[in-house]
């Protein structure tokens, strides 16, 4: 019993750096970390999406341009900018990575991906596919995973 559990103890340790780099996904010159979305209350229409890094390993701008999911209607880009005291969200056309640089699409930061007529609550523990599309890179899917955020509380959508 005692081999058993050594056993696969240094299984799981030996597996820890693959999943951990499973939730990194690679397209062209560009690394897309940790794609996270927060979960929505009962009812709600709209939720948000996020990325913990979008790093550019090229020598040259890119651009994410769309994004879609099946869990929502559609996917628009949005800046929150603090105005006058007041937070407010303005839907913008793409989002630029300049070259060498690594953006943070974080629930504490400016840029998000806005779900917008959610078919379903998102609840904490879930996972879902979201299809990104890059201006130079092209298309990539990756698996958006619904959980509470660390830190500061998220946007109010």
């Amino acid at each position: 019993m005692v081999r058993r559990r050594q056993s696969l103890l240094a299984l799981g340790a030996a597996l820890c750096p693959m999943l951990a780099e499973a939730h990194g996904s690679r397209v062209g010159d560009l690394t897309v970390d940790h794609p996270y979305a927060t979960p929505t209350p009962a009812g709600a229409r709209t939720g948000a999406a996020y990325l913990r890094g979008l790093i550019n390993r090229g020598k040259e701008a890119d651009y994410l341009i769309a994004a879609a999911t099946p869990r929502a209607e559609s996917v628009e880009f949005h800046r929150s900018t603090l105005e006058g005291g007041v937070m407010r969200m303005r839907a913008v056309d793409a989002i630029e990575i300049p070259p060498g640089a690594e953006l943070k699409l974080r629930h504490d930061g400016g840029l998000h991906l806005m779900l917008v007529g959610l078919k379903e609550p998102l609840l904490d523990g879930q996972r879902f596919p979201m299809r990104l599309r890059f201006r130079h890179a092209g298309e990539i899917e990756v698996m958006v995973w619904v959980q509470k955020p660390q830190g500061r509380t998220a946007h109010a959508h």
